[in-house]
């Protein structure tokens, strides 16, 4: 199978599926004449690969992932702890960006928005750190 059925059936772009090659997540068959032969367990990484980064895990947790999903010694708890670190970032991201939006819809409420150049957002942005 060449690179763009791959790219269709996993769902990813063939610059992606190149990269994960290239960084060892994925390693396709390759013909005498250098091409790429992918069988269908590499399509199914691919997959598994592109759905956990839709979760936004990292690439080093989709190489853990992925290694922990071929283990067949592994245990749950294993790959319940990756996916809790990566669970304990994203409510962290959630709450930096609550507080984001806070800050950013005071100052947008604060700014009269008319034809004076006075402007709280310019004001607040341009403070010292």
């Amino acid at each position: 199978m060449n690179i763009g059925e791959v790219s269709e059936r996993a769902g990813l772009p063939a610059k992606t599926i190149r990269y994960y090659e290239d960084i060892g997540l994925v390693r396709p068959l390759r013909s005498d004449n250098g091409y790429r032969a992918f069988r269908d367990s590499d399509i199914h990484k691919l997959a598994f690969l592109g759905r956990a980064r839709t979760f936004g895990f990292s690439i080093e947790d989709c190489r853990t992932l992925l290694d922990l999903y071929e283990d067949e010694t592994r245990e749950s708890a294993q790959v319940k702890a990756v996916a809790q670190e990566h669970l304990a970032a994203v409510d962290e991201k959630i709450a930096q960006l609550k507080s984001m939006r806070e800050t950013l819809a005071h100052l947008v409420d604060a700014c009269q928005g008319d034809h004076r150049p006075d402007c709280p957002i310019l004001k607040d942005l341009a403070k010292d750190p």
